[in-house]
């Protein structure tokens, strides 16, 4: 499996969802990110916020920076799921990462 690979998100359904929770993750990282960028800009028009804006701008950087963690996750995720329908049969109710129900 390569990393990156746009085919590696429909693998199968185990694929499937963590593509969505990843994407879903990404999104709400993106979005506050932006926002924190917005509301900090903001700030920065009276002296008194300055510091407060200061702050939001770091918060977002930090956000911004945990974007591309996000996706290093997903595909070592998939790496961790191996290649599903190469498996035989039943193999995949006998392993935790593949059945997170099982203890």
């Amino acid at each position: 499996m390569a990393l990156f690979h746009p085919d590696n998100c429909t693998m199968s359904e185990r694929h499937k969802q963590i593509y969505a929770y990843c994407e879903l993750a990404y999104t709400a990282v993106d979005f506050s990110a932006a926002a924190l960028f917005v509301v900090g800009s903001i700030l920065f028009f009276k002296e008194a916020t300055t510091y407060v804006g200061t702050w939001l701008f770091l918060i977002g950087s930090i956000l911004f920076g945990l974007r591309p963690t996000i996706k290093l996750f997903r595909e070592i995720a998939y790496i961790r799921l191996g290649k599903y329908e190469d498996l035989p049969e039943g193999t995949e109710n006998n392993t935790g990462w593949l059945n997170p129900d099982m203890k």
